[in-house]
């Protein structure tokens, strides 16, 4: 009984305690830089306002892994009904198709990246 309490509260704290490291550290080390005479322009990438929104990447990447995933549940159906056992055609052909949607939003992003 104790397990299941417990693993969700570790969990939540491990993943606190990366995001709180992570942000104590970017800012040490941003004010270490400003004291010895940084601008503030060099925590601005000019590459990152240049090319495509983060927002866009995520939303196409997550709209191919959706779509994909999707085929992937009615491949499967069409597979049961061809006597495959529904044990290995719904995860096989789930993991197989969001691999090539994750895929394909990579080379998308990076057109995507070049157009710009």
């Amino acid at each position: 009984m104790a397990e299941a309490i417990l693993i969700p509260i570790s969990f939540f704290l491990f993943i606190f305690a990366i995001v709180y490291l992570y942000f104590t550290t970017r800012n040490k080390e941003r004010m270490a830089l400003i004291e010895k005479g940084a601008e503030a322009s060099i925590f601005f990438s000019e590459k990152k306002s240049r090319g495509t929104s983060t927002g866009k990447i995520l939303l196409l990447n997550l709209a191919l892994l959706l779509i994909s995933v999707g085929v992937a549940i009615f491949l499967g159906a069409v597979l049961e009904e061809m006597r495959v056992d529904p044990d290995v055609a719904y995860p096989g052909t789930i993991f197989f198709m969001a691999g090539i949607g994750l895929l394909s939003g990579f080379f998308l992003t990076k057109k995507m990246d070049k157009e710009k």
